[in-house]
């Protein structure tokens, strides 16, 4: 009866999790599949999932253990020997399980177009339904410093009195990675104004994270200035479209035909709603597949709601969770019809100004701390 009550004893006890940290795999360049994967283990055992840095999944610990061996690099055999023993399965099911992970990831990094809460039908956590360590993102605002002619209230240029040099900024790019943010974004104003910008996109892939950029995609039309972008390894592009700018359409087009994944944003104003519709075709006639979207005032709603309906026809897909130039409507609202999306400022991702000061995301006025001086624990607390 011992042994009987003993079994059962260890068949429900929570396993001691895996070691905390940061865990990634790059896969190799003849690969079938290229991809990036950034996983990052809670000390609770909980697990989060970033595929090619568009797809985040929240996994539990047994997920997240599995995951845990994909990234290694663990031999199949071995992942299902090691998951037996330690959940009291047999060895079979684990190989199957974890078998059935790789192929359905792949799958998913073959398809992006699939809804990974949907296709991912293992056991999974709700997104921000727990505490986490660390945002998974940090939006970097390098400068606040625009374009000659741009219009000045599109950047906040009266908070800061002094941007961050080249090293400091590295200093909170590798201070990111110590508390385990895995996913850089360098936004500003407009961040190709800092002669830098490849540096610090080196450096972030250096450590291992993956970076993307926000810009008004202008100098993008210079291919010498476009192949230094490249070869940093920046993984993710936003352009932020100004329509009425044909050189903006040109950058765009000498930009599109790259092996980089590139999302459009597009603000609706009173001058250009009415012809929505006509921007959209040509977006996608160019061979764009992923749209953000904003409205330049509340009275837009219901165009911006008709345009992401038209955007859905066109297959373009709508991204909400990255930064936006400043605006009073929140895209988040066009990818809902019943349920709220979750709340990730100021836990999923948190925002950096030009001078470290750290703000729960983009416009919203409150300082948490600054990156540069403060230890995170201090910044985490607020």
């Amino acid at each position: 009866m011992t042994s009987i009550r003993e079994a059962v004893r260890r068949l429900f006890t929570q396993k001691e999790p895996l070691p905390a940290g940061v865990y990634h795999y790059q896969a190799p360049p003849d690969a079938e599949f290229p991809y990036r994967l950034h996983l990052r283990l809670e000390p609770d055992g909980d697990g989060v999932l970033i595929v090619n840095a568009s797809t985040v999944l929240h996994l539990n610990q047994t997920a997240a253990e599995y995951a845990y061996h994909l990234v290694q690099g663990t031999a199949d055999e071995q992942a299902a020997h090691e998951i037996a023993l330690r959940y009291q399965v047999s060895t079979k099911q684990a190989l199957g399980d974890f078998q059935d992970l790789k192929e359905r990831l792949l799958t998913m990094i073959d398809i992006p177009d699939l809804d990974p809460i949907t296709f991912f039908d293992f056991e999974r956590d709700d997104p921000y339904a727990g505490e986490i360590s660390a945002p998974y993102r940090l939006d970097c605002a390098l400068t606040y410093r625009l374009p000659e002619g741009a219009d000045p209230e599109t950047a906040p240029t009266k908070r800061v009195d002094r941007e961050l040099s080249t090293e400091e900024w590295g200093t909170i790019i590798d201070k990111a990675w110590e508390i385990g943010i895995p996913h850089i974004v360098f936004t500003g104003g407009e961040p190709t104004l800092r002669t830098d910008l490849p540096d610090l996109i080196a450096h972030a892939e250096a450590n291992g994270q993956v970076t993307g950029l926000l810009t008004d995609g202008l100098r993008l039309a210079d291919d010498n200035y476009l192949n230094t972008l490249l070869q940093t390894g920046l993984d993710h592009l936003m352009v932020v479209l100004h329509p009425e700018d044909e050189s903006a359409w040109a950058a765009l087009g000498n930009v599109l035909p790259e092996d980089l994944h590139t999302t459009v944003h597009l603000t609706l104003t009173p001058e250009n709603a009415s012809a929505a519709s006509a921007l959209l075709e040509r977006l996608a006639n160019m061979g764009v597949n992923a749209l953000s979207l904003s409205a330049s005032s509340p009275e837009l709603n219901e165009t911006l709601q008709t345009t992401a309906e038209e955007a859905a026809e066109l297959e373009l897909s709508l991204v909400w969770d990255v930064p936006v130039p400043y605006s009073t409507h929140n895209p988040i609202a066009l990818e809902t019809v019943e349920d709220e999306p979750p709340q990730g400022a100021g836990r999923a991702w948190l925002y950096v100004e030009p001078d470290g000061d750290v703000l729960p995301a983009q416009g919203v006025n409150q300082v948490l701390g600054n990156l540069l001086r403060d230890d995170w624990e201090k910044i985490r607390s607020q």
